[in-house]
């Protein structure tokens, strides 16, 4: 009884040999290649992109501390100069009270995570930047829309709306800039 098609002995062995899997032509290049080279001689590969993880995390952190400052900033302009109980009542100061530093955290947390899909979308996708910009864009107008459907008041929702628009717009700048600069081809 055979053990697969034809005489072979087996399933995935060929009756005719080697010869079947090579491509016509194939014996020439190879003593071509051995005769111009020598014996260790590779055929040069496709580039592949890698990806210079220390660069990518190091503009990752200072994105993340740039995201952290920009809420500080904001909620300032917001309390001191446009005279809007933002992140607090009015008698707490001018930097707010412990909203303001959620919203710093949560700025440095959001570039971080963004340095994470960068390294992801680097090593996995054709394209990644364009993924990058595309995911951090629609989680940057969510983040922009959710505080205008809050019961605060007008004023403080728009702060909050336009405070959390640039963070994400320099997120995803910033992110995206050191994601095209950490991707090498070798």
């Amino acid at each position: 009884m055979s053990g697969g098609y034809g005489s072979g002995g087996g399933y995935g062995t060929w009756d005719r040999g080697d010869e079947t899997r090579r491509l016509p032509g194939y014996d020439e290049q190879q003593q071509y290649e051995h005769q111009q080279y020598g014996e260790g001689y590779e055929p040069p590969r496709e580039p592949r992109p890698s990806v210079d993880a220390g660069r990518l995390w190091a503009a990752g952190v200072a994105t993340a501390i740039v995201a952290a400052l920009i809420a500080l900033v904001g909620t300032l302009i917001v309390r001191a100069v446009l005279r809007i109980a933002f992140n607090g009542p009015a008698s707490s100061g001018a930097l707010g009270d412990s909203r303001t530093i959620l919203l710093c955290v949560l700025s440095a947390v959001a570039a971080l995570a963004a340095t994470g899909l960068a390294h992801l979308l680097l090593l996995s996708t054709p394209r990644p930047m364009t993924y990058l910009s595309w995911i951090v864009g629609l989680v940057t107008v969510v983040a922009a829309l959710l505080p205008l459907l809050g019961s605060a008041p007008i004023g403080e929702r728009v702060a909050n709306s336009v405070i959390h628009l640039v963070i994400g717009l320099v997120i995803s700048s910033l992110v995206a800039g050191a994601g095209a600069s950490a991707r090498r081809i070798r």
